[in-house]
């Protein structure tokens, strides 16, 4: 069966940190596929808001 798994996190160490960590029990053989974006707005006062966001599709793996 095929999964995706979504992050998005406004700083893009802890989208790193969250791959990384949900990556750890895939194996190698089930990653189909990894997108990445990254996007940027301007809120009040000129404040810049980034959305950094990823999704991994996979093959679930049977029990």
């Amino acid at each position: 069966m095929i999964q995706v798994k979504l992050f998005d996190y406004e700083h893009e160490k802890d989208l790193e940190d969250e791959m990384n960590s949900f990556l750890e029990d895939i194996r190698d053989n089930q990653i189909i596929d990894i997108k990445y974006n990254v996007s940027a707005s301007v809120e009040e006062e000129d404040e810049q808001i980034y959305c950094f966001s990823a999704m991994i599709v996979y093959k679930k793996s049977k029990p």
